[in-house]
């Protein structure tokens, strides 16, 4: 049954090719009453150009301004009836203020750089060229890997709940489920309610 109580936002956080798309699916397909925003749907106006100069600078993760992303949040909160969870798709964690006061609950998947590169790679360049895969290589030793890592020192640390992105998609979803349940008595809709 669902309630008019305040829905949960749960933001998951990821390293690109972590895993957090995917799991952010299946959580929405999982959970009763849930909505989700992908952040990569959006085209942030004001928003840093290069992503490895951002980094350089200091990574100011209030260069970002979300309010297309938080406006379509409260749009969601305030609908009727509100879902019972919102599923953030979302890089930050706490780091952004636009956004951090929305969240109740930060995940990191924490997927080993190899295993994010290679699940990129994959995802990215299934018709591509081996040299379009060289070239996003290089660019990723040269200093794209700078960004993965900032997550890693930024994003991770700033999480509530840490998770290993090694671990099969079906896994992390269950272990999610198990602390969304324990947080927020929010239980995950069984194969015939679905």
């Amino acid at each position: 049954m669902h309630t008019n109580s305040i829905p949960r936002v749960i933001a998951i956080a990821a390293v690109s090719g972590g895993g957090k798309t995917t799991v952010t699916r299946r959580l929405a397909e999982t959970l009763p009453h849930a909505a989700a925003l992908y952040f990569d749907d959006y085209t942030f106006e004001e928003c840093p150009e290069d992503i490895c100069e951002w980094v350089e600078n200091g990574a100011d993760y209030d260069e970002w301004n979300l309010a297309p992303l938080a406006r379509d949040l409260q749009s969601l909160l305030q609908s009727q009836p509100p879902p019972s969870v919102v599923l953030l798709d979302y890089p930050f964690a706490y780091l952004n203020r636009v956004m951090r006061g929305y969240i109740d609950l930060a995940i990191f998947i924490d997927t080993p750089l190899d295993i994010a590169l290679a699940r990129r790679i994959l995802r990215d360049f299934s018709a591509g060229s081996i040299d379009e895969v060289r070239e996003d290589v290089a660019g990723y030793l040269e200093a794209g890997r700078m960004a993965y890592a900032e997550m890693l020192t930024a994003v991770k640390p700033n999480s509530d709940l840490i998770i290993d992105g090694s671990l099969p998609a079906v896994d992390i979803v269950e272990r999610i489920l198990n602390e969304i349940e324990a947080r927020f008595k929010i239980r995950a809709l069984h194969d015939k309610e679905r």
